[in-house]
């Protein structure tokens, strides 16, 4: 056998070899595809906790000058717990206190139900207020937290989607850590 009549067997293996390579390589992305579409419940999910994040950013802002004013509040927040927060707010500007540094978030998705209308949503959530201060705006003087509260707490908050993603119900339980 010449040189020549063995390199004939290589070359179709090798073309055989890169086709089935290719092959594999398209319809390996043709399946990924399928698998990387989002569902309805993943899309959910991802605007509940953009929405809960975005509530919880506002309402540092809030605690920040124990005002709602400067705040989006609202847009997160139904009525009756926008007015938990403000009389929260205007407790807090009679006892001439504000908050300072950052509260560390943990929230997860217990329940979600797009089946229904409205769309609902439970967020389960452990806060930790190990950097959040009490101010005395009076002193600048740091405030002790309360000695009956935990550091990492429970908060739960139920959401409803009308328009958008709004927290309707919301419970910290500070009894308790988490």
């Amino acid at each position: 056998m010449t040189a020549r009549q063995k390199f004939s067997w290589a070359r179709p293996l090798l073309r055989c070899g890169a086709a089935t390579c290719l092959l594999l390589v398209l319809s390996g992305c043709a399946g990924s595809g399928e698998r990387d579409a989002k569902s309805p419940e993943t899309e959910a999910e991802a605007e509940v906790l953009d929405a809960y994040g975005a509530m919880w950013a506002e309402q540092t802002k809030a605690y920040r000058v124990a005002s709602t004013r400067e705040t989006d509040l609202q847009r997160y927040l139904a009525p009756a717990e926008l007015r938990t927060i403000e009389t929260d707010m205007a407790r807090m500007t009679e006892e001439r206190t504000v908050m300072r540094g950052d509260l560390g978030h943990e929230p997860e998705i217990s329940a979600l139900a797009v089946g229904t209308q409205p769309y609902t949503a439970t967020v389960r959530d452990c806060v930790d207020s190990s950097r959040w201060q009490i101010l005395d705006t009076t002193t600048g003087w740091r405030l002790p937290p309360p000695a009956d509260q935990e550091v990492r707490y429970v908060v739960t908050a139920r959401m409803e989607r009308g328009e958008r993603w709004t927290v309707t119900e919301y419970t910290e339980d500070r009894t308790h850590g988490c």
